[in-house]
């Protein structure tokens, strides 16, 4: 048999950042494969509004309503989880925000609160969920969500930039160090999707017209279409991937003049 299953049946997972946008797109295409998915975010309303959805496709859900920017509470909820099922197969690491300051005007607190949020949180839940994962059959993959700007300049945007970096370059050193317990480590470096929190930006022809103008596909992505990489990282079929991000951008990072 050549075609690996990309079935994710028996499979639990987590989602931080679940209640909306790429996150709930993300927890309902996890769900549609076949696996459980345990959804974090800070808000419990949205959150229920994911999980409602997932029981629809008939999968199970875990509302955990956390800020995974504290320690406490990120151990809590892998403690939960394990509690509940016993395992942890994905994890994806989703939860992050943007404060659009140009460098000169970045406040000590603004730094804080994007570092906390992009990176720390990402590192503690792949922390936490790692522990676990080492020491159960078949290890774990862990798909953390970057950036296009962590890979190239964009304006207006350099703690944000500065994060998913550092995110990629985070995955790629735990794939490194988690390889030998089955624990496959990758990165999704998105462009621009059409999201709640892009709603507003994508509806300003001038800054559309921007993007396209570095876009090879000349359209703005459709969550459908990050799904899938996800997915498939999680399923047998991204078995032997580690260390990598793929960029899921209409070919942005790949524009020349």
């Amino acid at each position: 048999m050549f075609l690996p299953s990309f079935e994710l049946i028996g499979k639990t997972a987590i989602v931080t950042g679940a209640g909306r946008g790429i996150g709930r797109a993300i927890a309902i295409g996890l769900a549609e494969a076949g696996a459980d998915v345990a959804l974090l975010g800070r808000t419990e309303e949205s959150l229920k509004e994911t999980a409602g959805i997932l029981a629809e496709v008939g999968r199970k859900s875990l509302i955990i309503p956390a800020d995974v920017t504290k320690r406490e509470q990120v151990h809590n909820a892998i403690k939960q989880v394990k509690a509940e099922w016993g395992k942890i197969d994905i994890l994806v690491n989703n939860a992050g925000m943007n404060i659009r300051s140009k460098a000169l005007e970045v406040t000590d607190e603004e730094w804080q609160t994007i570092m906390d949020t992009n990176l720390k949180s990402a590192f503690m839940m792949s922390q936490e969920a790692g522990r676990m994962m080492k020491d159960q059959v078949g290890g774990g993959k862990i798909i953390n969500i970057a950036s296009v700007a962590g890979q190239v300049a964009l304006r207006t945007g350099v703690v944000y930039a500065a994060t998913k970096a550092a995110l990629m370059q985070m995955t790629k050193v735990l794939a490194m160090e988690w390889g030998q317990y089955g624990i496959n480590v990758n990165a999704i470096g998105p462009w621009y999707f059409k999201t709640p929190l892009t709603e507003k930006l994508l509806a300003d022809e001038a800054y559309v017209n921007d993007i396209l103008s570095v876009t090879p596909l000349k359209r703005i992505g459709e969550l459908p279409e990050l799904v899938g990489p996800v997915v498939f990282l999680s399923s047998d079929a991204g078995n032997y991937m580690t260390g990598q991000t793929l960029f899921v951008d209409g070919g942005m990072t790949i524009h020349g003049f």
